[in-house]
Formats: C-alpha cells, sequence, structure tokens
C-alpha cells in the first residue's frame, strides 16, 4: 500500500506533505510516496524529527491510491485535509459567519 505523511505547519496551520528533500510541500503532489513499509517508515521519522523541531504538528502516516493520474488519501478525513474545507453554498443565514 502507498502511503505518505501528511501534517499541519506550525505556524500557518496549513496542511502540508513531507517531500523527497525532507521539506515540507503544500500539495499532495510535490509529497514523496513511500511504497513499502520500510520507506514510509523512514519518511514517519524525518516528520517526527520536523515535529520535535516545532516545525509540523500531527505528523501521521496516510494510505494512498492514485485514480486518473492523480493522488488521493484513502481516509475521507485525508481527503479533506489534503484539498482543502468543504462548504456548503446554501448556508442561507449563516453565510455571513463564513464570510461568502
Amino acid at each position: 500500500m502507498q502511503q505518505m505523511v501528511i501534517a499541519n505547519e506550525l505556524r500557518s496551520g496549513l496542511v502540508v506533505f513531507l517531500a523527497e528533500d525532507g521539506c515540507w510541500a503544500n500539495t499532495i503532489v510535490g509529497g514523496t510516496v513511500a511504497l513499502n513499509a520500510d520507506q514510509a517508515k523512514h519518511l514517519l521519522d524525518v516528520a517526527q524529527e520536523a515535529e520535535q523541531r516545532n516545525e509540523v504538528v500531527g505528523a501521521e502516516l496516510v494510505k494512498i491510491k492514485v485514480q486518473d493520474g492523480r493522488r488521493q488519501p484513502i481516509d475521507i478525513r485525508e481527503t479533506i485535509r489534503a484539498n482543502g474545507p468543504t462548504l456548503r453554498e446554501h448556508l442561507g443565514r449563516n453565510k455571513e459567519s463564513y464570510g461568502i
């Protein structure tokens, strides 16, 4: 099963993915895909070191699939994190609360 490391950047709170060079990419396309358990463990170790340096928080491995050439987390929670928040356009009177 293919996996990636996802986290939140500590300063901005943005969702980020661990890249090949050990830096953090703000898109799933920029992240590194682990093809086996050893690669996944290495990526998680690198991410945990970044957590200790207070660069990111909540680093974890997520299972992904590649569909139509696009990387997609399998879990719905991680899909939402990777693709951005969901927002209903028909919020009625609550629209003002969301700046719409």
